[in-house]
């Protein structure tokens, strides 16, 4: 597959700048917005076009997320129009130094230690944590407004803060219909300024969590977003571009392996990172990683794919470009990516996460895929 998440916002920089042969085909207009809905795979949506008609008819092409799928490194590779390696958010979850050695960072949530832990925000401060200026940073020093289209806490997040690197006029959009109002707010101006709005809502990421990917939450969800779509299509003004995308897909839980009920997999183990599909295992020593990686692969050898740093960057897995020494620093040691619908879990120590039906974050083309959706407007 040729483009990625990293890819849309370049694009809109070239419609801005009039080109319209940029490679995604973005069509030049005074505005342009682009709306993620958090967890819309393309695959998922394939398989139930008939919940969301409208959506599916104006797929354009299919995006690679980027890995790892999941929501703290998609929106920043989205944000900053370049991969992980570049941007340094390489995960859900992963270790950063401290003052006292190595400590779990968790990206999502702006903590550290894990998703409840102490805010990070001082500690690890966001503009600096991620190096690179943002595709919407340089949109916003050739003139072009920034708008948000989120919920109102998103904007003083971490995450936000590190990815998009630039303020903006924030449309509080807790609901769904809160986003659609917000939209057409960011379209409905006489004058020829230009605006660029980024848009998000959580909801089916929330329900493929907690229900499943393709339950009847899930669709409910989606079919909601068909619709407000539908209207946004109907409502907004020839003058605004809509792209829709979304940050990664999900499969539905199968096998559960409980990383902690074997020992082997705590031996020269110092950290576990990640996430149920995607984690980072650092190990004690460097001479510890090769037993470490060795007894992983044993242990987990009809549930994931267990690799050395090494390899996965030999591989380009976060990027064509070679991370900086700090960024290459954040990723585990050894790497365990499940195959298949199994999940790598932590009860005791993650209570909330391993109880999801839906995850994400791996290699499989329901996590990985996402749509580009964009459709002429009636105004």
């Amino acid at each position: 597959m040729r483009f990625t998440l990293a890819d849309v916002l370049p694009n809109v920089a070239l419609a801005f700048g009039g080109d319209a042969d940029n490679p995604l085909g973005v069509r030049p207009a005074r505005d342009v917005v682009v709306l993620l809905i958090d967890g819309l795979g393309a695959e998922l949506l394939a398989r139930h076009a008939h919940v969301a008609p409208t959506l599916a008819a104006h797929v354009q092409t299919k995006l690679r997320a980027g890995f790892p799928a999941t929501t703290a490194t998609s929106i920043t590779s989205l944000a900053v129009g370049a991969p992980c390696a570049t941007h340094g958010i390489i995960g859900y979850s992963f270790a950063v130094p401290t003052s006292d050695g190595t400590e779990n960072f968790n990206a999502l949530r702006w903590r550290t230690r894990d998703a409840d832990g102490p805010d990070a925000r001082t500690m690890i401060v966001p503009e600096e944590f991620q190096p690179t200026t943002s595709t919407v940073a340089h949109l916003a020093s050739t003139g072009i407004d920034i708008h948000f289209v989120v919920p109102g806490y998103q904007m003083r997040s971490g995450l936000t803060r590190a990815a998009f690197g630039v303020p903006g006029a924030l449309h509080d959009a807790p609901h769904l219909d809160d986003v659609r109002d917000g939209i057409l707010s960011v379209a409905a101006h006489p004058d020829t300024a230009r605006r660029f709005a980024y848009a998000y809502y959580p909801q089916l990421d929330a329900a493929g969590h907690v229900h499943g990917p393709e339950s009847a939450e899930w669709l409910r969800v989606l079919a909601d977003i068909d619709a407000m779509v539908a209207e946004l299509l109907t409502d907004l003004p020839a003058t605004c571009t809509l792209l829709i995308t979304g940050d990664h897909g999900m499969i539905t839980v199968g096998d559960a392996v409980d990383l902690d009920a074997d020992p082997r997999l705590q031996q020269n183990v110092r950290l576990i990172s990640g996430e149920a599909r995607v984690r980072h295992v650092y190990a004690d020593s460097t001479d510890a990683v090769a037993d470490v990686a060795a007894v992983w692969t044993t242990v987990l050898a009809d549930h994931a794919q267990v690799v050395t740093r090494e390899q996965a960057l030999d591989e380009h897995w976060f990027g064509a470009t070679p991370p900086i020494e700090t960024i290459a620093a954040r990723i585990g040691d050894v790497m365990a990516v499940a195959q298949g619908t199994s999940v790598l879990v932590r009860p005791e120590r993650e209570p909330m996460e391993s109880s999801l039906a839906g995850h994400h974050g791996a290699w499989t083309d329901d996590e990985q895929l996402v749509p580009l959706i964009s459709a002429p407007t009636s105004g």
